[in-house]
């Protein structure tokens, strides 16, 4: 039997616009707080629970999801790593995570799943969430009581809330009822783009491989242990219809080429996507009543595996935030929210970005441009300090 939300009140505490990571996990840390909150989703419930997006969890994000109680599934079929595998010049090099960052891990489960969760958690309990419930506007982010207005059901509606929380993404409409010249963003469009591809094949490997090539980077993911996730560095603009798949497998064969006897397993690719390459960092994260969070904050190029943990850290500091209001009457954790969490995302595209120039070949790169790559490479094999610094940003730092 489907389980369907209660109808949305006229008013609540906090108002989420976006039924996001970001927007779920917030509104699943608020509901065990004990702390009224209703999510308008713009999308229906089959749509959200399909986009395709990140596959790797941070410790921190695993913590999160165990601590709202909603990690039974990801205890049970996410795949725990300990490493990473660099590959350049034909060597590869793990990087062992327990070992240099004091038995911090990552888990492989796709957005897809932990969404799932999170809807099913939040439908079952009863907190207000809504599907198919676009929001056109958000009024009086500079008063004590802003108002999100929606459409659903072919009627309008507002929702009266003490603060609105937008989860809706870099295009979302919460990020206009800020005025004008109050915010900041600042950008970078990388030269390329990553080819992604879904194949029903066992993974060739048991953790995530990176390779550096001359013919462009590669990464040999997951998403179970029957299905792989690999992803080629094109120019922007590629047409994936212009690749057949005997040219795609020929092609991550090249670029993953080490010296030894190790070979990429082929199968039925299921799935084609390019995705763009790009930076954003929108300051501050906070206006008024109108907080921002995940990717209407932030955006960072997938190398580092960090936007979906962004967004959960985000979630994770905002509720500590409501948590301190509702007990103590303190607005501190509110006010401090934006330098909080852009501390940790400046950190985090630093690190993509590190992750990105460091593996990627850029078009108009040139031999000297390789060497460098070389030595930082070298240097992560051989140094580690430098292998810790890698496996520390990676794994995911502290939130908060």
């Amino acid at each position: 039997m489907t389980t369907t939300a209660p109808p949305l009140p006229a008013r609540t505490t906090v108002g989420i616009v976006g039924g996001g990571p970001a927007g779920l996990l917030l509104a699943r840390l608020l509901h065990r707080a004990g702390i009224d909150c209703a999510v308008l989703e713009a999308r229906d419930r089959a749509y959200v629970e399909q986009r395709q997006r990140a596959g790797i969890l941070e410790q921190g994000t695993v913590d999160a999801l165990r601590s709202s109680g909603a990690a039974e599934r990801l205890d049970r079929e996410g795949l725990v790593h300990d490493g990473i595998e660099l590959r350049w010049d034909r060597r590869a090099h793990r990087i062992d995570f327990p070992s240099l960052t004091g038995g911090r891990r990552v888990w492989v489960y796709a957005q897809t799943e932990v969404v799932k969760d999170l809807v099913a958690l939040q439908l079952r309990d009863g907190a207000p969430l809504l599907f198919d419930a676009p929001v056109s506007a958000v009024s009086g982010a500079g008063t004590d009581r802003p108002v999100v207005h929606y459409a659903h059901g072919g009627a309008e509606h507002t929702l009266a809330c003490d603060y609105v929380v937008g989860c809706d993404g870099y295009h979302g409409v919460t990020r206009k009822a800020v005025p004008e010249g109050e915010l900041r963003t600042f950008e970078r469009v990388y030269p390329y783009s990553w080819f992604g591809i879904l194949a029903d094949v066992p993974p060739s490997s048991d953790e995530l491989v990176y390779a550096h090539s001359p013919r462009g980077f590669a990464l040999l993911s997951m998403r179970s242990p029957r299905v792989s996730r690999l992803y080629l560095q094109v120019p922007g603009g590629t047409d994936p219809a212009d690749w057949s798949d005997e040219r795609i497998w020929d092609e991550l064969d090249a670029r993953f080429a080490v010296d030894g006897d190790w070979r990429l397993a082929r199968g039925p690719i299921t799935q084609k996507s390019v995705l763009p390459m790009r930076s954003s960092v929108t300051e501050p994260m906070r206006w008024g009543r109108v907080l921002l969070a995940g990717d209407a904050a932030h955006i960072v190029p997938p190398t580092g595996a960090k936007g979906l943990n962004l967004a959960a850290g985000d979630a994770v500091v905002l509720a500590r935030a409501f948590e301190e209001l509702a007990r103590t009457g303190s607005t501190a954790g509110l006010d401090a929210y934006s330098d909080t969490c852009l501390r940790r995302v400046w950190r985090a595209e630093h690190f993509s970005w590190f992750m990105t120039t460091t593996l990627h070949t850029a078009p108009d790169q040139s031999a000297f441009d390789t060497r460098l790559q070389f030595s930082q490479l070298d240097r992560i094999a051989a140094s580690p300090h430098a292998a810790a610094e890698l496996a520390l940003n990676y794994a995911g730092l502290p939130v908060g």
